[in-house]
């Protein structure tokens, strides 16, 4: 029997395994009857972090998805059929649990007996979800960590995962830890971006980018070549001086309440003038909407606290938040001894230089000898970036196998479920992004 290829595909928040189907389908015809090859590629869809579960953090989500992975791989040999090659893909939260997965694996020898081959990733906030200069920011920013469990403060960042307090982001991200090590093992990584319109996962975190030149594209002069083969995958971009662009004529105010876009998912969406009696029930179904997405939320939120409890009080002593805790002790006392050491010299005790430091202030907010003058107000669609992300920015930017792929759907509300064809079934607009999977599957390597 020919050698196995495992794929992972890995969903992401509030998911379950029929969100990657149309993922399954491409990758299954692309890849999947290969002639003339001695590897047979076998795709794993994980299903044991779905729906609930996805509030469990990053970190659950991981060990889950890796003793999936080895249960699949076990299943496999007594079918007498060898995994020897091993890839996986993350959609959205899906891809920080494939990096957590990654390092869990990694740290039990997998790869010593597997080649790892191909990491890619989908809109995935790979720095966490981070903060922009608008009220919308500022409240999601605050409700985030309440409502969404341990995967809220992590995907916000204000968790303090390892013993000395840094989020688990920042430390997916450091080169001295298992997890980045996992990541670079494998020869090609891949992300993808929504470059506009993606409302869940910010192109800056899916990008790992300090800056979002796509903020404004419609003023900017911005210049973009999209690839002939595979429609909304941008091949190159380039920006223009603005005194080169030009500007579109005002609409008249009847066209713009003709086209105006209901804040109904498209299926419930009515055209003019239906979509006028809409827009008068919004005072009475915005509010019933909001209060029974926070009532949902927050009891979720309460379930997975529970579970958690649970959780960690069954946890063994090798899962990887002990190890890494244990290593992180071990380096506090020796650099302690060091520093009691007369003749000792100073040492540095963060894995990553500053990482671990306080600054005295936030690089968005001026000092007291600065007037409010002296700081112009960055545009709204421009990050307020904490030193640990763009630490994270930098860290992952280094590893030289990484290469980005950017998506652009114009006219969709949310591109977020477009770029993986989440239900075509029910939303046809999603069938738009199977250029982007088509993408992935060629550059495939199996």
């Amino acid at each position: 029997m020919p050698d196995v290829h495992l794929l992972v595909l890995i969903h992401g928040m509030w998911g379950n395994p029929s969100n990657l189907c149309h993922a399954n389908k491409i990758i299954r015809e692309v890849k999947g009857e290969v002639e003339d090859s001695d590897i047979k590629l076998e795709v794993l869809v994980a299903e044991t972090n779905k729906d609930e579960s996805t509030y469990d953090g990053i970190d659950w989500g991981g060990e889950r998805v890796a003793e999936e992975i080895r249960q699949k791989t076990a299943d496999l040999e007594k079918e007498g059929r060898k995994v020897t090659r091993f890839s996986v893909t993350g959609y959205s939260l899906g891809g920080l649990v494939a990096r957590y997965a990654i390092g869990v694996l990694h740290q039990s020898k997998f790869f010593e007996t597997v080649q790892p081959v191909n990491f890619h990733t989908l809109t995935t906030p790979h720095i966490g979800i981070p903060r922009f200069p608008s009220t919308f920011s500022l409240i999601s920013s605050f409700l985030g960590p309440r409502l969404l469990s341990r995967s809220g403060e992590q995907f916000f960042c204000v968790d303090k995962w390892s013993p000395r307090g840094r989020p688990l982001i920042e430390v997916l991200a450091d080169p001295d830890r298992i997890f980045y090590q996992a990541l670079i093992l494998f020869p090609n990584i891949r992300i993808y971006a929504n470059a506009i319109n993606d409302v869940t996962v910010p192109y800056v975190t899916s990008s790992i980018s300090a800056e979002d030149p796509f903020g404004e594209y419609e003023k900017n002069g911005i210049q973009i070549d999209f690839h002939e083969k595979y429609k909304h995958v941008i091949k190159s971009y380039s920006a223009l001086p603005l005194s080169s662009t030009t500007t579109k004529e005002p609409k008249g105010w009847f066209e713009t309440i003709r086209n105006i876009r209901s804040p109904l998912p498209p299926r419930f969406q009515a055209e003019f003038p239906l979509n006028l009696a809409v827009y008068t029930l919004l005072p009475i179904l915005f509010p019933t909407f909001i209060c029974l997405a926070l009532i949902r939320l927050s009891f979720q939120s309460h379930q997975s606290r529970g579970r958690l409890r649970h959780l960690e009080a069954q946890s063994t002593r090798d899962r990887l938040v002990h190890i890494i805790g244990k290593l992180e002790s071990e380096l506090e006392s020796a650099a302690i001894d060091l520093y009691d050491d007369p003749a000792g010299t100073p040492v540095v005790t963060s894995p990553i230089p500053g990482a671990d430091l306080a600054d005295e202030s936030s690089p968005t907010e001026p000092t007291k000898g600065q007037g409010k003058k002296s700081r112009s107000k960055p545009p709204p669609y421009q990050p307020l970036l904490t030193p640990g992300q763009l630490q994270c920015i930098e860290n992952l930017n280094k590893i030289p196998q990484l290469k980005k792929e950017r998506a652009f759907f114009e006219g969709v509300r949310n591109s977020h479920p477009v770029i993986i064809c989440r239900d075509v079934k029910m939303f046809k607009h999603h069938l738009e992004g199977e250029g982007v999977l088509r993408h992935w599957a060629d550059h495939f390597e199996l």
